[in-house]
C-alpha cells in the first residue's frame, strides 16, 4: 500500500457536534437509525452510497452464506482462547479474525483478483474461456493455487454457489463474473486432470463484483460474516465450554517424533 503524503489526517466517513453525528453525509439519528438495515449500512461505510436493491440483496447473501460453518480453525482458535481468558470476548474474537488469510476467508479476495485477471485477458472479444484457459495455464505452470476452487467436503457444488448465483441472477445482477468463475471451472479437468468445483469464495467475489462492490474491500465481508459466527460461538462456548475439550483432543492424537535423551519415555 503507498503511504501518503497527507499531513494533516483527513476522513469523509464521519463527524459529529454537539446536536449531530453525521455519517458518511447523513444524519446518523435522524436518517439511519432505525431506517437501514446493517447490510445497507455496511455498504454505505464502505462506499459512501446507498445500496440498490440487488446490490442490498446480493451482499446480504454473502454474508448469510459465510457467517458459520462449523468448527474450522478460526473458531476453534476463537473457543480456545476463550476458555483460557474467559474476560476476554474481544481477544477470542480476535484470536478467530486473525486467522483470516489465504486459505480461510482471504481466498475470495484472492479469486476476485483471478476473475478480474481472466476479465481483462478476454478483451477485446470477451471470450472468456480462451481466457480462462490462459490464465489457468500459467497458474499451473507457476505452481500456485487456484482460489475459490475444490473443497475437502463437496466434490460436487458447493451447495452456498447455486443459491448466491440464484439470488444475483432474480435480482437483475451484472452476471459477467459468474460467467467468467465458470468458465475457470470449465477448463480446469483439462489443465489440472481433475474437476475442481467451485465453493464459496468464488461465488462471492463472482457475485459482488457483479454489483460493483469494491474488489479492494472483497475481504472484508468474509471477515465481517465470520465475526457474527464467532460471536454466536463464544456465547455457547460461555455456557457449554468445549475450549479446553478441543485442546486435550489435539494432545491426545498428538504424535511426537522429534529426537529425546535416552530412554526418554514420552507421558501419557
Amino acid at each position: 500500500m503507498k503511504i501518503g503524503k497527507e499531513t494533516i489526517p483527513r476522513t469523509a466517513i464521519s463527524t459529529s457536534n454537539e446536536q449531530t453525528i453525521v455519517v458518511r453525509g447523513r444524519d446518523l439519528a435522524g436518517e439511519l437509525i432505525g431506517k437501514i438495515s446493517f447490510t445497507d449500512y455496511f455498504y454505505l461505510l464502505v462506499t459512501g452510497q446507498m445500496p440498490t436493491p440487488a446490490v442490498t440483496a446480493v451482499l446480504d447473501a454473502t454474508l448469510v452464506a459465510i457467517a458459520e460453518h462449523g468448527l474450522v480453525p478460526s473458531v476453534q482458535a476463537s473457543r480456545m482462547t476463550l476458555a483460557a481468558a474467559p474476560d476476554a470476548l474481544q481477544g477470542a474474537v480476535a484470536a478467530g479474525i486473525l486467522g483470516c488469510g489465504s486459505v480461510i476467508l482471504g481466498a475470495a479476495e484472492t479469486c476476485g483478483r483471478l476473475l478480474e485477471e481472466v476479465r481483462e485477458r478476454a478483451q477485446p472479444d470477451g471470450d472468456f474461456a480462451r481466457a480462462a484457459s490462459a490464465v489457468v495455464a500459467e497458474y499451473r505452470e507457476a505452481r500456485r493455487a487456484i482460489p475459490g476452487y475444490g473443497h475437502p467436503l463437496h466434490k460436487s457444488r458447493d451447495p452456498r454457489v447455486g443459491a448466491l448465483f440464484s439470488v444475483a441472477e432474480r435480482n437483475g445482477a451484472d452476471m459477467t463474473f459468474v460467467r467468467i468463475a465458470e468458465a475457470i471451472e470449465a477448463v480446469l479437468p483439462g489443465i489440472y486432470g481433475k474437476s475442481l468445483m467451485l465453493n464459496v469464495s468464488a461465488a462471492i467475489p463472482a457475485v459482488l463484483l457483479g454489483v460493483g462492490f469494491p474488489a479492494g474491500a472483497l475481504k472484508g465481508v468474509p471477515i465481517l460474516a465470520r465475526t457474527a459466527g464467532l460471536i454466536g460461538h463464544l456465547t455457547e462456548e460461555m455456557s457449554r465450554s468445549i475450549g479446553f475439550a478441543l485442546s486435550y483432543q489435539a494432545t491426545r492424537e498428538l504424535v511426537f517424533d522429534g529426537d529425546a535423551p535416552e530412554g526418554f519415555v514420552p507421558g501419557a
